[in-house]
């Protein structure tokens, strides 16, 4: 039997797997994933990976995942690349998709053959009251699409978020940060990553609908910041993994104004002076100059954070950083 593995942010894959019992009945080879706040990507893949081996067949998994793009999709998503020929994703999870995967999986014994089936139920599942909403929202939709197309006119980008993240791109990333900032193309910008076949093409998997991804070195998005000729209309988002490629990029000419800072992970030598940043002295070193340089601070996960105080944080690790030495 096809396995199935319910990944999601919190509780919401324990809710609906508790949910389909009530409807279909107790399911074997069926396990909830959850990625709770204090977890990281690593924590959600050992997880994903002790369910799977909970499972009576491994050959055949079908992941029904909360959001395209967020670290379920993109640890479920790391480990498919080792299975592509047999297992499957599906995100967007609802009810409707997980009562027709259970349905399915009595005649099917395919992850890809029930994946392909279950799309229409989950897509059906989908309605809205009053009816015409969903024509309005339709025409909204073309009209976005329309806009989004405006390619290869002469101009240059238009910078609409430059963020640090060492997850890149993510559930944050590609859902609220993309609604609010409106790019039409994501530019992943590093000379590691763009070494790196393998993260290269799951950040381009994990593309929100609509927006291109691309993934370049620093060198070369120096590059394509001072062509003037083929970006009109272009509205670009750069996510970079640490402050010292955000730096090379200013001083080689990106023409940024604003830097957001998401999130820099902990790692051997660095202090921590709040949740979500850690720092070594290089990097305080690094802000310091990108201040000197005229650029504004953004300490935000999200749009709906308030705004931290960058010159307290970088005081407080440098003070935890001395006491080190």
């Amino acid at each position: 039997m096809v396995g199935i593995i319910l990944a999601s942010h919190g509780e919401f894959a324990k809710g609906i797997l508790q949910s389909g019992m009530m409807i279909f009945g107790e399911q074997e080879n069926v396990q909830a994933v959850t990625l709770m706040p204090s977890e990281g990507p690593d924590d959600f893949k050992a997880k994903i990976k002790d369910a799977i081996s909970s499972f009576d067949n491994q050959d055949e998994i079908l992941f029904l995942v909360d959001l395209w793009g967020g670290t379920p999709f993109n640890q479920a998503n790391f480990l498919f690349e080792e299975h592509k020929d047999k297992w499957a994703i599906v995100a967007g999870m609802n009810l409707p998709m997980l009562i027709e995967a259970y349905g399915a999986r009595l005649s099917m014994e395919s992850a890809q053959e029930i994946a392909s089936y279950i799309l229409k139920s989950a897509k059906e599942g989908v309605k809205v009251k009053p009816e015409e909403l969903e024509t309005a929202d339709t025409g909204k939709t073309c009209e976005f699409s329309t806009q989004q197309s405006n390619t290869g006119v002469p101009g240059s980008f238009e910078y609409v978020l430059a963020r640090i993240d060492s997850r890149l791109l993510h559930g944050q990333v590609a859902t609220t940060w993309t609604k609010t900032t409106n790019p039409t193309r994501i530019i992943v910008v590093s000379d590691a990553v763009a070494k790196d076949e393998l993260r290269k093409n799951l950040l381009k998997q994990s593309a929100p609908p609509g927006v291109k991804v691309h993934v370049v070195p620093v060198n070369h998005m120096i590059k394509l910041a001072k062509d003037d000729q083929h970006f009109g209309g272009q509205r670009a988002m750069l996510l970079f993994e640490n402050p010292e490629d955000v730096l090379r990029a200013v001083e080689g000419g990106v023409p940024l104004n604003t830097i957001n800072i998401g999130s820099m992970a902990h790692s051997t030598g660095k202090v921590q002076p709040n949740k979500v940043l850690a720092f070594n002295q290089e990097d305080i070193d690094t802000f310091n100059k990108l201040k000197q340089a005229g650029l504004n601070f953004d300490v935000r996960k999200v749009p709906s954070d308030s705004k931290g105080n960058m010159d307290k944080i970088l005081k407080k690790a440098q003070e935890e950083l001395n006491k080190l030495k």
